[in-house]
């Protein structure tokens, strides 16, 4: 079984509101676009929210996902990404997504997520030579992905075993495409 695990404990800083609670043109607000996306391929799924984000939490949660608080948010995308690996450490794997990614296609993550269960060590999708999210990483990683901190997420581990990383072709744009400012929000 591979977790899913979307990243959605952020401050929104560069955007200057709750980017994840904005809605996209067809309704649904960013994070929950991304969660959606992520559940329709990933049925164990969890949410990492930061304490007090209420609103966001009981939205994302109204969508089926499962969340998990992070009382240390602010130390970072790296310990936000340890809970979330901790709240799901039963897994045979994760796949790491972000919740203010709501355009990646659950094909994506379901074929990211089948290279992790036939037993590639990490797998990112790769997009017109540019590679994203969301990252697979299989369970081998479980102890490094528990230690992580900071604000460079997973950067290192993927850095760090790039001879055991796995890269999928896809047409999918979606896995390049983030909102942290106002305009990136579509029209």
């Amino acid at each position: 079984m591979i977790a899913g695990v979307l990243l959605a404990a952020g401050r929104s800083s560069r955007f200057g509101a709750c980017k994840l609670l904005q809605p996209l043109p067809e309704g649904d607000p960013v994070g929950v676009r991304a969660a959606r996306n992520l559940l329709s391929a990933l049925p164990f799924s969890l949410a990492v929210v930061r304490s007090g984000d209420h609103l966001l939490a009981s939205k994302l949660e109204a969508c089926g996902i499962r969340i998990v608080v992070n009382p240390h948010a602010d130390a970072g995308m790296g310990h936000s990404l340890a809970c979330g690996v901790g709240a799901s450490r039963e897994a045979d794997g994760w796949l790491i997504a972000l919740a203010d990614m709501p355009f990646i296609h659950p094909l994506t993550i379901r074929s990211i997520a089948r290279l992790i269960s036939s037993g590639e060590a990490i797998a990112l999708p790769r997009h017109a030579g540019k590679t994203g999210h969301p990252v697979g990483f299989g369970r081998s990683h479980l102890h490094r992905l528990l230690q992580l901190t900071g604000d460079r997420g997973a950067r290192a581990i993927v850095r760090e075993n790039r001879e055991r990383v796995v890269t999928l072709d896809v047409t999918d744009s979606g896995i390049l495409t983030d909102i942290d400012h106002p305009d990136q929000l579509p029209r």
